[in-house]
């Protein structure tokens, strides 16, 4: 496979993609040795938009503000190839106790034991960048030892004459982070900017 070649990424992409499972406990992780990317980030970040952008869907991913919902991993496999894993987003300030404890456990059991974890993708907010949340999460990262990617979502959203800039800070923070792969990606799942570049290095780092 050419993995450098935009048409045969897109192909790859839009391969049937279904919907595995939802695991609200370890003990429901999918047995399976496909190699996988997570994908995390604030709620509201656009992760279900992105994943559905990837894969050419509407509906694959769907979003929810729900507490239950923030509790849960979904796992969705695409072509049986690569599995695309959607962790629970961050940064319900009103989410009880013990729903952010079982957040925390689930999310960190899975970065460090599931072994055929390939890469994460953190989103953050193109038009806000790094909140304290996002800071916390790299630490958590960090400490899970678990490599990741920073991909800015809504980037349609800033100002064109924003986005260096943007980047430029974005990059300073990551450079501070050891489990921080170099460079960033700006997407917006809207007007599908960066979308073909995510792709190109999901197909790289996952398959």
């Amino acid at each position: 496979m050419m993995k450098d070649d935009p048409e045969t990424v897109r192909k790859f992409f839009a391969q049937s993609c279904d919907f595995v499972l939802a695991a609200s406990e370890p003990a429901h992780f999918p047995k399976s040795e496909l190699p996988e990317i997570a994908f995390i980030g604030r709620s509201n970040v656009g992760k279900s938009s992105l994943v559905n952008a990837l894969t050419g869907r509407k509906n694959l991913a769907r979003a929810s503000n729900t507490p239950g919902r923030t509790q849960q991993i979904i796992f969705f496999n695409l072509a049986n190839k690569l599995m695309l894993v959607d962790l629970p987003g961050y940064g319900h300030a009103n989410a009880p106790r013990e729903v952010q404890d079982k957040w925390t456990g689930l999310v960190n059991t899975y970065l460090r034991k599931r072994e055929n974890l390939r890469c994460v993708c953190l989103l953050l907010d193109g038009r806000h960048g790094a909140k304290n949340n996002d800071l916390e999460m790299m630490k958590f990262l960090d400490r899970s030892a678990a490599l990741y990617k920073t991909v800015l979502t809504k980037i349609d959203q800033l100002p064109a004459s924003e986005h260096a800039a943007r980047i430029t800070q974005t990059s300073a923070i990551m450079e501070k982070h050891p489990a921080a792969l170099a460079g960033i990606i700006a997407t917006s799942s809207d007007s599908k900017a960066g979308i073909d570049e995510l792709r190109a290095f999901l197909l790289e780092k996952g398959v």
